[in-house]
């Protein structure tokens, strides 16, 4: 693929991003979902009116300035109503989010880009994550979930972007992923685990590393003739042509004709790690609680952190006793228990749009006004496989050679497809597993910081199955792709609160627990 037709790519995953975010956004005159604290807020700080978060203030302060931009914008002001506390139209509370939004799947495909350096790849993952259902959601509303992706992925490519450089213009980067990591974290605590993914792949590459010197090293006072023979080999066994299409026979086949930025990992020491990666996310976090503070002048910064916690802590247990859409970190990969943001009916499409108020008698309504926070089903299950997939070739390539030949089969003999299968599947691990020992009431929404790495690997898989010299491989990426876009524009209904008849509700609702 050509930079020109990279570009238009992107810039065409963008622009259907962007449209489906802003389409009829002014549709419900309501608060939906959890816009009654995050929208709200953002308008107290506008209103100078001091009140209690359970979360770090970053999303609201940004939702805050949207409502003010978007009040002094002389248009999209049809309807209003005065539930943030001032008379808003739902247009301003909603469109900042809408335009982050649309770059998350940019930020995705950045990444994948400078994971492989291979466009196709990152124009899959970019199209992939632009067809998913629940960033689609949280985009179109003024909740703040999208900051902590957003900033993450920011922060992870930037660190990309610095191991492929060095000198100031790595610090430069390294700065810029801090910074973005700080911000994650402020705007919820669970922007955490995206840091650590960072700090877990970087440990990884040095264990690696010093596995293969070690391994060197013995084979140096034992034998460097066989050292040599060995890495003879090695490279024979992987041989590429112009394109960085591996030519060897199996059916996927990794690359060894380029580096991955991640092998640079190792040229970052702790000192580095703990600057960049530890003392200026600390500072952002810290420096960002500042106007909060100062509005409210209640707690101090520990005082009101030890309030968050004790809020989390007595928020209940996860079931639907405490909660009707709880759904516990294991029912979120198969996408279980999605959540209704919200459910409204009326007697026809003529009506005008209901917002709130109890519902109709049954048999009453007969159009659905439904959005619903799911993801694209197939997207997430497709994405499920990939992730085994890769988890898969991590034990082939790695594990079961060291424990049956009593060696590590070094980092200079990882693959680009190897590094890329490291690096998804630690911080799909680092952004579920914390999940495991929570045990207040959780919602599928807090998976949206594990399953972007899932986008990244069925956008892999598919990317290798469209570059295999196999046909049937070939038409696997094609169905697959084929597929994941249909289902989008299946449940696109349900994403943007379009108006459906019960059949068509139904049709839609697969299983009882999606309801």
């Amino acid at each position: 693929m050509t930079k020109k037709w990279f570009r238009i790519g992107m810039v065409s995953v963008f622009l259907l991003s962007l449209a489906l975010r802003f389409w009829g956004l002014e549709r419900f005159n309501t608060l939906v979902f959890d816009e009654v604290y995050f929208a709200k807020f953002g308008n107290d700080y506008l209103t100078r009116t001091p009140f209690f978060n359970a979360h770090p203030p970053l999303s609201q302060y940004i939702i805050g300035i949207g409502i003010w931009i978007g009040s002094h914008i002389p248009f999209w002001h049809d309807t209003v109503n005065g539930l943030t506390g001032s008379m808003r139209s739902p247009w301003t509370y909603r469109w900042l989010n809408a335009l982050t939004g649309s770059f998350i799947p940019l930020v995705v495909g950045a990444i994948a880009y400078q994971l492989s350096y291979r466009r196709t790849f990152a124009i899959i993952a970019g199209l992939f994550t632009a067809c998913d259902g629940i960033f689609l959601v949280e985009s179109r509303y003024a909740l703040s979930n999208i900051y902590i992706v957003i900033f993450g992925l920011l922060g992870h490519w930037f660190l990309l972007l610095a191991l492929d450089n060095q000198n100031r213009r790595r610090s430069f980067w390294l700065v810029f992923a801090g910074i973005a990591f700080g911000a994650s974290v402020g705007t919820k605590w669970n922007g955490l685990w995206f840091l650590s993914g960072a700090y877990l792949v970087w440990i990884a590459a040095w264990v690696i590393h010093l596995i293969h010197s070690f391994s060197n090293s013995k084979l140096f006072f034992t034998s460097p003739s066989l050292e040599k023979a060995g890495g003879r080999i090695q490279e024979s066994e992987f041989r590429s042509d112009n394109s960085g299409v591996s030519t060897y026979s199996l059916p996927f086949s990794p690359s060894l004709s380029s580096e991955s930025p991640l092998q640079n990992l190792t040229q970052l020491n702790i000192f580095q790690m703990l600057f960049y990666l530890g003392i200026i996310p600390a500072f952002i976090y810290s420096i960002i609680w500042i106007p909060h503070l100062q509005l409210d002048k209640t707690y101090g910064f520990i005082a009101v952190h030890q309030q968050i916690l004790k809020f989390h802590l007595h928020l209940g247990g996860n079931s639907s006793d405490v909660h009707p859409y709880c759904a516990a970190w294991y029912k979120w990969p198969l996408m279980t228990r999605p959540m209704a943001y919200y459910y409204q009916t009326a007697e026809s499409i003529t009506e005008p749009l209901p917002v709130m108020g109890p519902p109709l008698p049954a048999g009453a309504g007969q159009v659905i006004y439904d959005v619903h926070a799911m993801g694209n089903p197939f997207l997430w299950w497709f994405g499920d496989a990939a992730m085994l997939f890769l988890v898969g070739m991590l034990v082939s390539q790695i594990i079961i050679p060291w424990v049956k030949e009593k060696r590590f089969s070094g980092r200079a003999t990882l693959s680009v497809d190897t590094w890329i299968a490291l690096y998804i599947v630690i911080n799909y691990a680092a952004n579920l597993l914390p999940w495991v020992e929570v045990t207040r009431c959780v919602f599928i929404y807090h998976y949206m910081c594990a399953v972007v790495f899932v986008f990244l690997a069925i956008a892999w898989f598919v990317d290798q199955c469209l570059r295999s010299y196999y046909q049937q491989l070939r038409v696997l990426g094609v169905t697959i792709t084929f597929i994941i876009l249909a289902a989008f524009i299946f449940w696109m209904p349900i994403y943007l609160g379009l108006p459906l008849s019960p059949d068509g509700y139904k049709l839609r609702m697969w299983f009882n627990s999606w309801i």
